[in-house]
């Protein structure tokens, strides 16, 4: 089984565990608070399932109807997490609310506290192993499941400081605020996934300083005397894409221009891994090479 595979799988057992005990937490305290933080570890543990149906579906190799692979399938785990978080903060906002205007006291705080901070502990290990192997595999599926526990670690520590101060100084109100608190950091982090999978699926191009990398290759590689134009990047899952007009002197051997083309590949697959490079090769001379207009480096195309 894939490495990213077995990760994700560590993932959903993380799920099920800290939503067990932070349920607990709350049946034992009646903190909104809390039913808060295990309504996000619900959240967790449903996008944990999908995230590992979308990795192994990503895992497959290209076949005769998918050319390219199916690596973007990541980007459908990480844009219905991103849903979730904001679905699940509207919940958590709709109960703090109602027990803002009707607070009741806590209980047996110190149970309920205990449990959810050793299930945060839970979280917060296992989102490191996340974070570690989706760097080392470039998985946004994994980062997007690492990010999510990270922001749970952080909520529940919130959670845990307000509901301890309500308990202890009778100010109960304070738990249906943490709540709302709570629901607000779930929302920013939902919408950040949201807008970091979109990019992905719309085919946003590399970040500026990888793009930098594509150009100092190329230039240092191809030389001045072969100029180059088109240039268009995107990525899907950890797989990046560049392609782009080489333009030589017309009386040079399709060899010699076959070997520029060549190492330019090599130099950046070895500066960007997992990079796909296409080059098309056009004749210095020919007027029609230099047809195709360039806004920033990219070829401009409108509808």
């Amino acid at each position: 089984m894939d490495t990213r595979r077995w990760v994700a799988l560590l993932s959903i057992g993380a799920g099920v565990s800290t939503l067990l005990l932070k349920f607990l937490a709350y049946w034992w305290t009646g903190s909104v608070g809390l039913l808060s933080d295990a309504a996000e570890s619900g959240v967790n543990l449903a996008a944990a399932l999908f995230a590992f149906a979308m990795i192994s579906y990503a895992c497959r190799p290209p076949d005769y109807t998918h050319h390219y692979g199916h690596e973007k399938a990541e980007y459908l785990s990480s844009t219905l997490e991103g849903t979730l978080i904001v679905v699940a903060a509207g919940g958590i906002a709709y109960a703090a609310v109602q027990r803002l205007f009707h607070p009741v006291p806590l209980h047996q705080l110190g149970h309920g506290l205990g449990i959810a901070l050793v299930a945060s502990l839970i979280n917060f290990v296992v989102a490191r192993v996340l974070m570690h192997y989706a760097r080392q595999y470039d998985s946004i599926a994994l980062e997007a499941d690492a990010q999510h526990l990270l922001a749970d670690v952080w909520t529940s520590v919130g959670v845990l400081a307000g509901v301890g101060v309500a308990g202890v100084t009778g100010w109960y109100i304070l738990d249906p605020l943490v709540a709302l608190v709570v629901a607000g950091n779930i929302v920013r982090v939902g919408v950040r996934l949201l807008r970091q999978s979109l990019d992905g699926l719309l085919d946003r191009a590399l970040p500026s300083p990888e793009i930098e990398i594509i150009r100092r290759v190329i230039a240092e590689v191809a030389g001045p005397e072969t100029p180059y134009h088109g240039l268009r990047t995107r990525k899907s899952g950890n797989r990046r894409f560049v392609d782009f007009h080489l333009l030589v002197p017309g009386d040079m051997p399709v060899r010699d221009a076959h070997r520029i083309a060549d190492r330019i590949e090599r130099r950046l697959s070895e500066k960007l891994p997992n990079t796909y490079v296409t080059i098309h090769i056009e004749p210095l001379e020919d007027a029609s090479s230099w047809d195709a207009q360039d806004v920033g480096g990219i070829s401009s195309h409108r509808c």
